[in-house]
């Protein structure tokens, strides 16, 4: 039997992380001397593995600079975890949809920018590290859009393209999808607008949480 995979990505689709990707990445830049970007910008670039997101954020950086920021962020985001200053809150609604979906015989996994342990430490400060069939995340692909974080999902959990839908907030998870040949349901309570996720190929965007178990099962 093929089962069929709602994948979810992670900030800004199943957890609110914004003020967190945002103080951690001003600490990064101005440990290494440089001027924080714009909120605004740093938003634009989640959903990117992390030396992606900085290197958009350092145009003008070499490789060695992007590679300053980039390990100050991780070890700046690390200490602020170790010491309980992270949090990143469920979007409401987000557990009564992973049951409907289970219920409805879908499998879950999830698709993220974030690291391993990232991912691991949201999942288990909510209880949620069980439900996932397959976790795919920055450290063991290619940044988004490139489809290997999908690709290998639909093997590790026994479905197929066809069976597949990638569920995300930003362009980048779209895309992803679009290469993959799976699915795109993009989510308009995230980090780009709607207009950007349709254009990068989402067949529909949710208005809300609750929505998504409905555009799954049509």
């Amino acid at each position: 039997m093929t089962n069929k995979l709602a994948l979810f990505d992670c900030d800004g689709t199943m957890v609110d992380s914004q003020a967190n990707i945002c103080a951690s990445m001003d600490l990064a830049f101005q440990k290494n001397g440089l001027i924080p970007p714009d909120h605004h910008l740093v938003r634009r670039i989640v959903g990117l593995s992390l030396t992606e997101a900085v290197g958009q954020l350092l145009p003008g950086g070499n490789e060695v600079i992007v590679a300053k920021v980039t390990q100050s962020y991780k070890d700046g985001f690390f200490e602020l975890r170790q010491s309980g200053g992270v949090q990143e809150p469920l979007y409401e609604g987000l557990l009564q949809t992973l049951e409907a979906l289970e219920a409805s015989g879908w499998v879950l996994g999830v698709a993220t920018g974030k690291s391993d342990r990232g991912l691991r430490h949201v999942l288990e400060t909510h209880g949620l590290l069980d439900r996932f069939v397959t976790l795919q995340t920055a450290d063991r692909h290619p940044s988004k859009p490139h489809p290997a974080m999908v690709e290998l999902a639909i093997a590790e959990a026994g479905a197929a393209a066809e069976t597949t839908a990638m569920i995300g907030d930003t362009s980048f998870d779209m895309a992803m999808a679009v290469n993959a040949n799976v699915r795109a349901v993009g989510v308009d309570w995230g980090y780009h607008d709607e207009h950007e996720l349709i254009d990068a190929g989402a067949e529909i965007v949710a208005a809300k949480m609750s929505d998504l178990s409905g555009i799954l099962n049509k």
